[in-house]
């Protein structure tokens, strides 16, 4: 069921995107060679709790009997692992890796969620390119999130951009509803036709999460029962925020 949010949940919404950043950005100013993932889930849930929040991911139920839920702060996912990388003190980060890390940052009631993939110290220059698409693929597609379009506007503008750049994109995961709960109704895909699907309303609060890779669209889903990577073994990367719908230009709540 898509929530259409009041004025004071909207406003516990920015709080809870505020605190999702500012975990965010202590897990980059973090990132170098030599530092494990464990260590950057750590700082993302002590920044989190320092701020009235909760990791949200952790303890997310997996829905399948005999995996685990989810056992990090953060999900932390480095070169051909697309999303739901699980943060161990055996993965050291290197120099020419690159890490997305997905965070949602529970705040009052209320879920803050937020993407982005860093590079480890200097990456090549296709690596770099995709990154900056993924980040592009996400301004391009709220462009057409606003009051009276579609969500497929907005999933065809992501996909159309992502493939004009050369790179491939993920189709069996999407972006979403986002409030009380961490995954609430639209469904928010990164490809799709323009006009269809649910017409957007303000106070509507979705997140939109381009994923894409550099080589083939196939994945593979890892024995741990969490981790999506690439089938080819290709670089890939991940731009995520919490937006709200208004009258008139969509509004970002993940930002500080």
């Amino acid at each position: 069921m898509v929530t259409i949010k009041s004025k004071g949940e909207i406003e516990k919404m920015r709080e809870a995107g505020r605190v999702a950043m500012l975990a965010q950005k202590a897990v980059e100013e973090a990132i170098r060679p030599g530092i494990s993932t464990w260590e950057l889930d750590k700082i993302a849930e002590n920044t989190m709790r320092a701020n009235g929040a909760i990791p949200a991911e952790k303890g997310y139920p997996s829905g399948v009997k005999g995996v685990p839920d989810f056992p990090g702060s953060i999900c932390a996912s480095v070169n051909d692992e697309i999303i739901h990388g699980i943060p161990s003190k055996n993965v050291i980060l290197k120099e020419g890796d690159i890490i997305s890390v997905d965070l949602v940052a529970y705040k009052d009631g209320f879920n803050g969620d937020c993407a982005r993939t860093y590079a480890v110290g200097k990456i090549d220059k296709v690596t770099e390119r995709l990154i900056e698409v993924a980040k592009e693929a996400f301004y391009e597609g709220i462009k057409y999130a606003k009051k009276g379009n579609r969500v497929g506007d907005i999933s065809h503008a992501i996909g159309e951009y992502i493939h004009q750049n050369g790179f491939g994109l993920v189709r069996e995961f999407q972006g979403h509803g986002i409030g009380r709960e961490m995954h609430e109704d639209p469904g928010v895909p990164n490809f799709g036709k323009a006009g269809k699907g649910l017409r957007l309303e303000p106070g509507m609060t979705i997140a939109v999460e381009p994923m894409i890779m550099v080589g083939s669209e196939e994945i593979l889903e890892l024995d741990d029962g969490w981790t999506i990577v690439t089938e080819d073994g290709s670089n890939a990367a991940h731009y995520e925020n919490t937006i709200l719908i208004t009258e008139n230009e969509p509004e970002i709540l993940t930002k500080l």
